[in-house]
């Protein structure tokens, strides 16, 4: 008979687990927390020194009994949670749940191997109670804001709205972006190129000998042409000039290896190399940590914990991946000492980065086990963390000075000679001109070039881009909003609750989450303050670090947010209440329809309701593609959340459509 219950969050985990473990262990899952705040009321007393009211999620009550039956007969308990503030809280909730025994142990560990999974139950340890208390004061604060914002938002625009301490935040930030662009005024502008050649034309090669240089300034000061007669100007006098090359300036420049990765760097450069959502990426990286069968013995995970803020690495893991470099690519490719880098401000140092499990386990070899999309990521990850052990790559730098009569001109070129960490891995930025290399051919000072071509061209100023969900994690880890745990979340909350449409790739606010926002800043300006939400999260690590008290922040937050709760109930602008008047007809009584607000947006409604309940989409204008339809597309949501357009005459059009044709 067993003799140890060891409890994990998911039935993934815990079959790895007890893989590992043998049987003397009985591995169970607690299917994520057992107990939360209740559903149907706030729970938290503020009158009490907000003394928070716990229950069993009703649909766990069958997993807690099981669990606690099953713990009645076990010499030992071992509560194996993820490290971090949501594990640490499921294990307090557990030990809660079995009678706080003497005989119960926390576990924690990084990786889910037999050799990591061993050691830490040789050292197991207790529940980090600090740790804990963030967690909770972090959930209390937002079950504050959620539970006294939504309601209002339910009174004022429509049922089933809700807001968030963190996501309306979020949804702030894509809505000054989208304001931004909408207010944006192309400027126009105009370069002027020039394209050269080196030495007598038709000798040697000419791929080798022509280059283009740029117009960089007049008179000696930086140009700056915003009309075409000016840039004519300046090509007919550049037409009559000497080009002479009048300074070379040449160097060598490293470029080193990038850290391994933290949650948001995953999820930054997961979407820009495979274009998967942060959601997307959380998930695969959660089986691809929890352990799959690979060929092996047993199942054993392939990567560390994958909610980390830190980019420390284990001696033992640097070490191997130097082996293994070394190798594989020769020891100029490996640095005499492991490089080493440096954690953000407040990064949880406990955490390794995350990396794979056995860095000798490349991703071709376990690839016919995997799926496509679990492939790609272990291969990113991988890649990713072998390359951070890597020598620098070093460029070859030639930058050129070009004097024509008054002008200077600029060429630089650029020649990668030796390749170091980037024989790996190739560092990748969203929206990237990436060109590759430009080679110059040998120019020296006071050396006349031939001018083959003059090229002005003309450019508008871009207004800035949309948020993707690369850019909105790493905007949301730069102003200190979320932590790795929250990220992922964050996103995939605020598209279900349709404040936001994801548009290839790309966040835009809906109208609904447009007028929710410009709602809430005007009613709780502090609450979405950027600065304020990042002290929050400042303060609940204060609160992990033992430094400051659950009910200090508790304090500190309601008082002011109490008093523009009141204000926003008897101020707050009433939208549901608004309505603006159509040409279109109710299709059941006749009268005028007008247009409304609800918890999805604006909508067509009957004037005469509550009497006559008719509603529909509003149609877009424009006409449906099939031929005699003669209905609208109106904008759709699907049951996961999709949007696209279908016909207005459907069922009897069943034409739909991602994305909204143009006529």
């Amino acid at each position: 008979m067993p003799k140890s219950l060891v409890i994990v969050e998911s039935p993934a985990k815990a079959n790895t687990i007890n893989k590992i473990l043998g049987k003397d262990y009985v591995v169970r899952s607690s299917m994520g927390h057992i107990v939360d705040l209740p559903g149907s009321k706030m729970g938290i007393d503020v009158e009490d020194d907000f003394k928070a009211q716990y229950v069993t999620i009703p649909r766990k009550k069958k997993q807690a009994a099981a669990l606690k039956k099953e713990a009645k007969g076990m010499e030992k308990i071992f509560l194996a949670t993820d490290p971090d503030r949501e594990g640490e809280a499921i294990s307090w909730h557990l030990y809660n749940l079995f009678g706080k025994k003497k005989n119960i142990y926390r576990i924690a560990f990084h990786e889910i191997t037999k050799d990591a999974i061993k050691e830490a139950f040789k050292h197991p340890g207790k529940i980090d109670i600090d740790k804990v208390e963030a967690q909770q004061a972090r959930r209390m604060l937002d079950r504050l804001v959620g539970y006294s914002i939504s309601p209002l938002l339910w009174r004022k625009v429509g049922r089933g709205l809700s807001a968030g301490r963190v996501q309306s935040v979020a949804v702030r930030m894509i809505v000054e972006r989208e304001n931004e662009i909408r207010a944006f005024i192309p400027q126009e502008y105009w370069d002027v190129e020039a394209e050269l050649e080196k030495g007598i034309r038709g000798s040697g090669d000419q791929d080798i000998r022509r280059f283009t240089a740029k117009l960089d300034k007049v008179d000696g000061k930086k140009i700056k042409l915003t009309k075409q007669p000016e840039a004519e100007k300046i090509v007919a006098e550049l037409k009559k000039a000497d080009f002479i090359v009048s300074d070379v300036q040449k160097k060598q420049k490293k470029k080193y290896a990038q850290a391994p990765f933290t949650t948001s760097k995953l999820q930054q450069d997961a979407f820009h190399k495979l274009r998967f959502s942060a959601s997307k990426t959380m998930s695969i990286a959660q089986q691809l940590y929890e352990g799959l069968n690979v060929g092996e013995e047993d199942n054993e995970g392939l990567i560390t914990y994958m909610r980390t803020d830190a980019v420390r690495l284990s001696k033992e893991s640097t070490e191997a991946a130097k082996n293994y470099i070394t190798k594989k690519y020769g020891k100029d490719y490996a640095p005499a000492v492991s490089n080493k880098f440096k954690s953000k401000k407040g990064a949880q140092e406990a955490h390794e980065a995350i990396r794979p499990t056995l860095p000798l386990r490349e991703p071709e070899s376990v690839k016919s086990y995997l799926s496509q999309d679990q492939y790609k990521l272990y291969t990113l990850i991988w890649n990713r963390f072998v390359s951070s052990q890597m020598s620098p790559a070093i460029f070859s730098v030639m930058s050129v000075e070009i004097k024509a009569g008054r002008c200077i001109f600029k060429a630089q070129g650029s020649q990668k000679i030796f390749s170091g960490f980037s024989v790996v891995y190739e560092v990748t930025e969203e929206k990237e001109d990436n060109k590759g290399e430009k080679i110059l051919p040998a120019l020296e000072s006071g050396e006349k070039l031939i001018l083959i071509k003059l090229n002005p061209s003309q450019h508008f100023t871009k207004p800035p881009a949309r948020f993707s969900d690369a850019s909105l994690v790493k905007a949301l880890e730069e102003y200190g909003i979320g932590r790795p745990s929250t990220y992922a979340p964050i996103l995939y909350t605020i598209v279900a609750r349709n404040y936001i449409k994801r548009k290839e790739g790309y966040f835009h606010p809906s109208e609904l989450g447009m007028v929710v926002n410009d709602l809430l800043m005007k009613n709780f300006a502090d609450v979405l303050e950027y600065k304020f939400t990042a002290k929050m999260e400042e303060e609940l690590d204060e609160v992990e670090e033992g430094k400051k008290q659950k009910l200090e922040i508790m304090k500190d937050f309601y008082g002011p947010f109490e008093k523009d709760l009141a204000y926003a109930k008897v101020n707050m602008r009433k939208v549901k209440g608004e309505s603006v008047p159509t040409s279109e007809v109710c299709e059941k009584c006749g009268k005028p329809m007008v247009i409304k607000w609800g918890r999805l947006g604006r909508f067509l409604s009957c004037s005469d309701f509550p009497n006559c309940r008719f509603a529909r989409p509003i149609p877009t204008s424009v006409t449906c593609p099939e031929s005699g339809c003669g209905g609208r597309l109106i904008e759709r949501r699907s049951k996961r959340g999709r949007h696209f357009y279908g016909c207005s005459n459907y069922p009897k059009c069943r034409f739909m459509t991602r994305k909204l044709p143009t006529q």
